[in-house]
């Protein structure tokens, strides 16, 4: 049984199945509604619920404190209507509206960047460039496999859209995409979506962490600030676990040799062998290196036990939660497990 659905925000009414989160029936009527994670860890889907009644799936009580939840907040990516509802959100304190595409794009190039990691070049079958914000993602469906969400690694003004895609354990889509994806090929995307993107405003300092493959977004974030002529202190945290899994590291040093106010820090979490590099989680690395970051703005992007703990450190290090900015990276393996009933 469907239940309606009021977005009070758009003046829209949709039909939310039995099953089916608020936000899954949003963006299957290709409403562009505020959402980064899809499980509940990031808040960009907060939302007010205005009238009706909801079953909670799990979420991080980072995301949604039990004092909002109180006050009537709720996530759309954890929330299934049990009736009529009638919900609101709030765009970002500084948002871009960028129009909602669906377009077919051809892949121009598919290189490795490590062992696991491919870097996937498209360019727009119609000529027109995509318009987003640094930092944001797509959903990108490869032949006739469901789509899946992916970052953008390149600046917003350069033409072509480049992706970092990680090969996954039992992954259809990224196992199509490092096995037999090739120039030429047809892609299919639909976006941009996401609310951790490049706030231009903000004055301060920035500390951007990444973990593995989630250095597009990091990478698409700071080389847009540099290009915009940021000239604050800049800090780029990048996690792997071991040498194999480093990338585009010379890039970066480049990057710092030519822009004073940029720091690059690799960290190793799993070395296999002696090295003089940092090693640790990223999480402890910034711990020790900073005494407060009251009143810088932070990026993060990356596995969600990586997003988790450094946004844990980064509240202790007293980073504003208005000015935290994160997309943690689940695997479709992941979602299941991290989306059990919540009572």
């Amino acid at each position: 049984m469907a239940h309606k659905v009021t977005i009070a925000s758009l003046g829209r009414t949709i039909d939310v199945g039995d099953n089916d989160t608020i936000l899954e029936a949003a963006l299957a009527e290709d409403i562009n509604y505020p959402f980064g994670c899809h499980s509940g860890t990031c808040g960009s889907c907060k939302s007010k619920l205005l009238s009706g009644e909801v079953r909670y799936l799990d979420y991080s009580r980072f995301a949604l404190t039990e004092e909002e939840r109180a006050q009537g907040w709720i996530l759309a990516c954890s929330a299934v209507p049990i009736g009529d509802c009638e919900v609101s959100f709030e765009a970002p304190a500084e948002s871009e509206s960028h129009p909602l595409r669906k377009i077919e794009c051809r892949v121009t190039a598919v290189a490795s960047a490590t062992h696991d990691i491919k870097y996937v070049t498209l360019e727009p079958c119609d000529g027109r460039p995509l318009e987003f914000s640094a930092g944001q993602f797509v959903n990108l469906g490869f032949g006739t496999l469901p789509g899946r969400d992916y970052s953008m690694a390149n600046r917003p003004d350069e033409p072509h859209l480049v992706f970092h895609i990680r090969l996954t354990a039992g992954g259809v889509a990224s196992g199509y995409v490092h096995r037999e994806l090739k120039p030429g090929d047809i892609v299919a995307l639909r976006g941009p979506y996401g609310t951790s993107f490049l706030r231009k405003s903000h004055p301060g300092p920035v500390i951007a962490l990444a973990g593995g493959s989630g250095l597009a977004p990091i990478k698409s974030i700071v080389e847009t600030a540099l290009r915009n002529g940021f000239g604050n202190p800049l800090f780029l945290y990048f996690g792997v676990r071991d040498e194999r899994d480093l990338y585009l590291e010379a890039h970066f040093q480049a990057l710092a040799a030519a822009h004073r106010n940029l720091t690059f820090v690799p960290v190793l979490s799993q070395p296999s062998a002696p090295t003089a590099r940092r090693t640790g989680f990223l999480a402890d690395a910034v711990a020790r290196d900073f005494g407060t970051l009251a009143g810088w703005t932070s990026y993060l992007a990356g596995p969600p036990v990586m997003v988790e703990s450094c946004k844990t450190a980064l509240q202790r290090l007293q980073v504003a939660p208005g000015d935290c900015h994160a997309d943690a990276f689940y695997t479709e393996a992941d979602r299941p497990a991290a989306k059990p009933a919540f009572p």
